[in-house]
């Protein structure tokens, strides 16, 4: 897989709302950065913070506006949305930038308005 390839897979794992489809395209030491928030080092921290999420939303898509991709590095401008139960909807602008090695995603960093996404969750 082309490193496009590889965070194409993760999308749509992503989509799936399978976690382990998510982890299966990570590097063992990879670092995971949503930059207004923390950053997740490894699988076991990613699976912590995204395993609640992908149970809390009945439907997950990511719109991929534009992907390009040099060498090891694919940058993409997303727009993420995600249907929690009860029918409430998230939709959220994100720059994402990823690096990919033989294959796994080594770094993964999004982009994205906290406020925005706080002036979005329920109750």
């Amino acid at each position: 897989m082309t490193p496009g390839e590889t965070v194409t897979a993760l999308i749509k794992a992503n989509e799936a709302r399978d976690v382990d489809a998510i982890l299966a395209v990570l590097a063992p030491d990879v670092v995971y950065e949503n930059v207004p928030m923390n950053v997740m080092n490894g699988p076991d921290e990613v699976r912590a913070m995204l395993g609640p999420f992908a149970e809390m939303a009945e439907r997950i898509e990511w719109e991929v506006l534009e992907q390009v991709e040099g060498g090891d590095v694919v940058m993409n401008e997303r727009v993420d949305r995600f249907w929690l139960e009860g029918g409430h909807q998230i939709e959220l602008r994100v720059a994402g930038v990823f690096k990919v090695k033989n294959g796994k995603i080594t770094l993964w960093r999004d982009y994205f308005d906290l406020a925005e996404f706080n002036s979005q969750m329920p109750g």
